[in-house]
């Protein structure tokens, strides 16, 4: 795990939350991401974390179009085989969490099961990235991505 990543799991909401908002949205990932769930708040974090890991979520694949690769689609890795499921369509827009700019994966015109979803996310650092999960307008989670080499 990255180490950014695993400071993020020791923080609360409200730390996330100002880590994400100090951010710019950066690039948007290409290519394969590992995933990490983070329960805020949580003393059980990192075992969360792992579980989601091991049998639910283990990342997005991101696939950019040309010619700017300002916007795309994307695939979620899910179950302990990394099938890929739930596709998304990325673009850039206003977070709804501040208004700045933030990457968007916006999953309401591409899946029936997730259509209520909307993930952003932006780059603290290279290839580190802070996201936050919607529900409707309700924000439900926190996770990370880290691009995988």
């Amino acid at each position: 795990m990255h180490a950014q990543i695993g400071k993020w799991l020791e923080m609360d909401r409200a730390e996330l939350d100002a880590v994400y908002c100090r951010a710019d949205a950066g690039s948007i990932p290409r290519g394969d991401t590992r995933g990490t769930a983070i329960v805020a708040g949580s003393l059980l974090a990192r075992c969360y974390a792992r579980f989601a890991r091991l049998f639910a979520w283990q990342g997005k694949v991101f696939d950019l179009f040309p010619p700017d690769y300002d916007k795309g689609i994307l695939v979620n890795k899910i179950t302990p085989f990394g099938l890929t499921f739930i596709v998304a369509k990325v673009y850039r827009d206003a977070s709804w969490m501040d208004g700045r700019e933030t990457i968007v994966i916006d999953y309401s015109k591409t899946s029936f099961f997730a259509r209520y979803i909307r993930d952003e996310i932006r780059e603290v650092e290279p290839g580190v990235y802070l996201g936050k999960v919607w529900w409707g307008r309700t924000r439900i989670l926190d996770f990370a991505l880290s691009r995988v080499d």
